[in-house]
């Protein structure tokens, strides 16, 4: 015998397809309280999509560390050895719920470590840079990629407006019009932690750090022409890759390399370490194997695990703190911040975002909790009994500053701290000349449609100050016939 339906408080209910009326044709009973459920759970099925990386797909997997790298840190899932179970979300950026994952946009590459000290978020892109360096300025740069007020479109003219006249934007701009603007699929990018973080070893040594998680399958892409093709026929290409590729057995990995800069390089390094638009040059600071991440299980619920998973960059376990990233001290309060209000206060009780470390915690009451704090008085200090904190297994908080007031001003310059310098590098060195010639086309193609006369001037001025080969050519390409 097949299961029986219940209502939501586990009690049989009598039909799945008639509601109770009062004769056939009558009205409907209030008193069918089978109903009124179904509706008003109906009615509640959806929390608000993410402001930033709402259309996205995830799995399951673990990390398994194949190198020694304990000089550096003393965090538990870097040890050698060590094996961590995981959870990793894909996302675009710009793009709501139902838009087409083959737009063209930076993808979010966030992961969750379940260890023994608790959960290790590392939040990060398919890019090792971004395109501003200051949190004040993340939510006008998001803006400027959404939707007009007025028709509700996207609009590039908006989108070229914010970068000619954010300048830092430069490097990642290279990035987003590059073939990497539009991966193949997500097994085929590789994921970036893209700010510099702090690590720690057991002595106390302080190094910074930065994450670099290369794609075993191999760097994949689409032309924008194909990318258009998609996003018409499969929305979901992206998605639906992950999930076939797991289901088959295929299991994705990547292998995570970092960057280690010794802590007392950084006041004098040529430009500023902590700068989010930035690069560390591999010759001046090579990569070292760490580990291995694998995805070998798909969500069974999608929902319950991918939509309502909370990943957010102040989860840093002992061992791993930040660094004077203004946008990644910016993102310490956002992220979480915003899980407050999508999914709730109590969101780490919820499936992936449950820790598997113990959780000892005076957090108490608020809407959907069902997990006790188990303690005598909800609050520290008590003389009652209950945790205490213990300073020496807590994370470092981070970097000590001596000597300093508080300014609103950029960062000091260096003197390679110019915003055109690393992408100009890029096109003239690391691009060969198919990749240069879509470029080309890729930005053309993107200024043509709906940018206004003065900022398609300050465009081809952007391109030219990275490159004037390159500025030339897009200036070529979109001059009037």
């Amino acid at each position: 015998m097949s299961d029986y339906t219940t209502n939501n408080a586990g009690i049989p209910v009598e039909s799945d397809e008639h509601s109770l009326t009062v004769g056939a044709d009558g009205p409907i009973l209030l008193q069918d309280h089978y109903v009124i459920e179904k509706m008003a759970q109906f009615n509640r099925e959806r929390v608000p999509e993410r402001v930033v990386h709402a259309k996205g797909s995830g799995a399951y997997g673990v990390f398994e560390v194949t190198n020694d790298v304990s000089q550096f840190t003393c965090a538990d899932l870097f040890q050698p050895g060590k094996r961590t179970e995981m959870l990793a979300r894909f996302s675009t950026v710009a793009g709501e719920q139902g838009s087409p994952d083959t737009w063209r946009d930076p993808r979010g590459f966030a992961l969750k470590f379940y260890t023994r000290h608790g959960n290790y978020d590392l939040v990060g892109n398919n890019t090792p840079v971004f395109f501003v360096r200051d949190t004040i300025k993340f939510q006008d740069f998001i803006r400027s990629q959404k939707r007009q007020i007025g028709s509700g479109l996207r609009d590039h003219d908006m989108q070229w407006d914010f970068w000619t006249l954010s300048p830092e934007s430069a490097h990642q701009v290279t990035w987003l019009m590059g073939d990497r603007g539009i991966p193949s699929s997500y097994r085929h990018m590789n994921g970036y932690g893209s700010h510099t973080y702090m690590w720690v070893n057991a002595a106390g040594e302080k190094f910074w750090i930065k994450y670099h998680f290369h794609t075993d399958q191999g760097i994949g892409f689409l032309t924008q022409q194909d990318a258009d093709r998609l996003a018409g026929e499969d929305a979901d290409y992206h998605r639906r890759d992950l999930w076939q590729a797991i289901e088959r057995g295929e299991h994705p990995t990547w292998t995570l390399k970092v960057q280690v800069m010794p802590f007392d390089d950084a006041p004098d390094y040529r430009f500023n370490p902590f700068d989010l638009t930035k690069v560390w040059p591999h010759g001046d600071y090579p990569e070292i194997e760490v580990g291995r991440m694998t995805l070998n299980k798909n969500p069974d619920d999608f929902f319950v695990h991918i939509e309502q998973a909370a990943f957010e960059p102040s989860n840093l376990v002992p061992g791993i703190a930040p660094s004077p990233d203004k946008m990644l001290l910016g993102r310490l309060f956002s992220y979480p911040d915003t899980h407050r209000y999508r999914i709730g206060p109590n969101y780490a009780q919820l499936p992936p975002n449950r820790p598997q470390a113990p959780v000892h915690s005076y957090a108490k009451d608020g809407p959907m909790r069902y997990v006790s704090p188990n303690v005598a008085r909800p609050y520290a200090p008590n003389s009652y009994g209950g945790p205490a904190a213990d300073p020496t297994r807590a994370p470092v908080t981070g970097w000590t500053v001596e000597d300093s007031e508080m300014v609103r001003h950029a960062y000091t310059l260096r003197r390679e701290d110019d915003d055109f310098g690393q992408p100009g590098t890029m096109v003239r060195q690391v691009l060969d000349d198919a990749a240069r010639d879509r470029l080309v086309g890729n930005i053309s193609g993107h200024l043509l449609d709906g940018v206004s006369g003065p900022v398609l001037e300050r465009a081809v001025q952007y391109w030219r100050n990275v490159d004037k080969a390159l500025g030339d050519r897009v200036a070529a390409s979109v001059a009037p016939d």
